[in-house]
């Protein structure tokens, strides 16, 4: 059985103004895992990543991390975590690397030279390691926020929003140096409202939505279970299902489109040698005759994510922030 990195039980949160922020989550964050924590605007997630950080305080529930227990011994479990909230805070006389070794004292460690070092080259600070920070660009106080979450080596790693408006190369150089510190055994708490870069990031996910959860489990398990492939198949002239049509194509859930016909596909197989596309094509071509292509249409986390939560962003992208 894998161990278990962060475990939520019954966490509900009520601000004075009657708000009620979360209702009741309960959740598992495997040790090791990247772990996807996604929800619309004002779904909660932010909330908890501030209870589990001791910044809020939850009204019920409980919050256990590595085994021991986040509200009874905080000194021991901030000491595990490394958290890069999406405000950015410096005092604006220090220098990049003079964060950096003070940081390391609030952890109750002597700053690690090489480790430091190896940070500000990984995340492309080098350069800027004797500036203060108040003469830095955006993008680099970003990369400073990161550094700073990581410089006392934390088994969990808490990247709240990390690429909002940056840069790719700080995402890249972000995701290349985050993978290689999991493959190493950190476990990643990720929220991010690119839902492309969690999906292709992350191997757990869980989607909370108006502070309830709505899922929680491995990545692959929740697009097996509620992301669906579509044939689309195009014909030289439109379509019409007659009423034995659709009883014949019931199973695929038929939708007339302006050059074709679009047909659910099903995780089934219902013929020796025949996969759902087989057998949905071959339905179709009895119906009305070979079409001039076929192409299926695989749904991805975005997909999934509006289905669940039906939450939208502008421009065709799904926004999760906080």
């Amino acid at each position: 059985m894998n161990k278990i990195a962060l475990q939520v039980d019954g966490l509900r949160k009520v601000y004075a103004n009657g708000n009620i922020a979360l209702h009741g989550i309960s959740l598992a964050v495997p040790e090791g895992s990247f772990f996807a924590l996604l929800g619309p605007n004002g779904a909660g997630k932010t909330t908890m990543i501030n209870i589990l950080a001791d910044i809020l305080h939850p009204g019920e529930g409980t919050m256990t991390l590595f085994g021991r227990d986040v509200f009874q011994e905080k000194s021991w479990c901030k000491r595990q975590m490394g958290i890069v909230p999406q405000e950015v805070a410096f005092d604006p006389f220090f220098s990049v690397r003079e964060i950096l070794n003070t940081t390391s004292g609030y952890y109750g460690c002597r700053p690690d030279r090489v480790w430091i070092d190896e940070l500000l080259d990984r995340l492309g600070l080098t350069h800027q390691a004797d500036k203060n920070t108040r003469q830095l660009s955006g993008g680099m106080r970003r990369r400073l926020l990161v550094a700073q979450a990581l410089v006392h080596r934390p088994p969990l790693v808490v990247l709240d929003e990390p690429t909002a408006g940056v840069d790719v190369e700080l995402r890249r150089r972000l995701w290349d140096f985050m993978r290689e510190l999991n493959r190493n055994g950190a476990t990643i708490l990720l929220t991010t409202h690119y839902l492309a870069e969690a999906e292709e990031l992350c191997d757990h996910v869980a989607i909370i939505d108006q502070g309830k959860l709505v899922a929680s489990e491995p990545m692959q398990s929740l697009m097996h279970r509620v992301a669906v492939s579509r044939l689309v198949l195009r014909y030289a002239k439109p379509i019409l299902i007659s009423a034995t049509d659709e009883a014949a194509l019931t199973d695929f859930k038929p939708v007339i489109l302006d050059e074709g016909l679009e047909l659910h596909l099903e995780l089934r197989r219902d013929e020796p040698g025949m996969s759902g596309f087989d057998v949905a094509y071959e339905a179709a071509r009895n119906r009305f005759g070979p079409p001039l292509d076929a192409a299926v249409h695989q749904e991805d986390l975005e997909d999934v994510f509006v289905r669940l939560t039906g939450n939208t962003g502008a421009e065709g992208e799904t926004h999760v922030q906080r």
